[in-house]
């Protein structure tokens, strides 16, 4: 027996943790290599209450279970460094909490004590790609207004649902820059 509903995507217990497998699910189907995405987090109720034509493009009915629903937002500028684009974003109320899925190369800790000392941002990030122990993983984080927060984590070596993993401190950093999105 497995655990996973028809859909594909791995149960879960919390609506966060299946929204931040829905967005999981959404990139890997995209493939990789792909520009980080944002997406506002809306009560599905709500959606479905307040606007129905968005409801029913985003193929959402009376029948529809998940209490959370993603909205993909416009396209994050080029170049643009996440955390200054971050702090530029703010949310209406009718958002519940928001999330970003993002691929970054990874090296295990073990490498932590042979980075070089005194390097810059750029050397950094090219000793990093050209290392041999480096992963490539897509991190998905969301938060909540409440400060709720989720991750999954998939590593392009194994990218397949079964392997996602999930916990809510598995990417603080990024959390935090999505938390205060609702800091204003």
């Amino acid at each position: 027996m497995n655990n996973l509903p028809v859909d594909g995507t791995p149960l879960a217990a919390s609506p966060l943790t299946r929204a931040v497998l829905e967005i999981d699910e959404y990139a890997a189907g995209l493939g990789w290599d792909q520009p980080a995405r944002l997406f506002a987090l809306v009560d599905t109720a709500r959606l479905r209450d307040e606007e129905p034509s968005l409801a029913e493009q985003l193929g959402i009915d009376d029948s529809t279970t998940a209490s959370l629903t993603p909205v993909e937002q416009d396209e994050i500028p080029a170049g643009a460094p996440l955390d200054e684009f971050l702090a530029t974003i703010g949310w209406p109320d009718a958002v519940a909490g928001c999330a970003m899925t993002v691929e970054r190369l990874m090296l295990p800790p073990s490498a932590e004590d042979s980075v070089p000392e005194g390097m810059d941002e750029a050397r950094l990030a090219k000793w990093v790609a050209e290392h041999p122990d480096r992963q490539e993983v897509r991190m998905t984080v969301a938060v909540l207004r409440d400060g709720t927060r989720e991750s999954a984590l998939r590593l392009r070596e194994k990218d397949s649902t079964s392997e996602v993993l999930t916990g809510s401190e598995l990417v603080p950093g990024l959390a935090d820059a999505l938390a205060a999105t609702f800091e204003n």
